[in-house]
């Protein structure tokens, strides 16, 4: 049984982006920001991930200074982190990433057993247009459970 523990989300990526592939990866991380995400001081909203000489960086992650080190200087709360993914999903990702409308987004910090792992997604953006029709199927949805609520009950 595999136990995984959800740190933090991008909550607004769901309704921004359509998802193509998701994949799992690893973030090289300093050992102040490991003991701050372990304390849920962290922040994946406005992130994203860039291709930077055949590697993956994210960029826009925020993880606020662990407490008792809080006051020294020169610790960067958003700076640039390396993303650890296989060669083959690296290739593909940069790939694909260069075709317009397409991207690369972190969607999940989390734990899998005693490790912090990052969900990725590789999405293409929604138009307004397909945001809106998104919403007026949720509501017809919502609003059809709570009418099949009202005739069982």
């Amino acid at each position: 049984m595999i136990k995984d523990n959800f740190i933090t989300k991008n909550k607004k990526a769901y309704f921004d982006y359509e998802i193509l592939d998701t994949y799992e990866a690893w973030l090289e991380l300093k050992w102040y920001e490991v003991k701050s995400i372990r304390n849920w001081y962290t922040n994946l909203k406005w992130s994203y991930i860039v291709w930077v000489n055949s590697e993956l960086f994210i960029k826009g992650m925020h993880v606020s200074a662990w407490k008792t080190i809080a006051n020294k200087s020169g610790l960067e709360t958003d700076r640039i982190r390396k993303v650890l993914l296989h060669r083959k999903d690296i290739i593909y990702l940069s790939w694909k990433s260069k075709e317009p409308g397409y991207s690369i987004i972190p969607l999940e910090l989390y734990f899998s057993w005693s490790l912090i792992k990052l969900r990725v997604w590789l999405t293409k953006w929604r138009k307004s247009y397909d945001k809106k029709q998104l919403l007026k199927e949720r509501t017809m949805d919502r609003e059809a459970k709570i009418m099949m609520k009202k005739y069982i009950n």
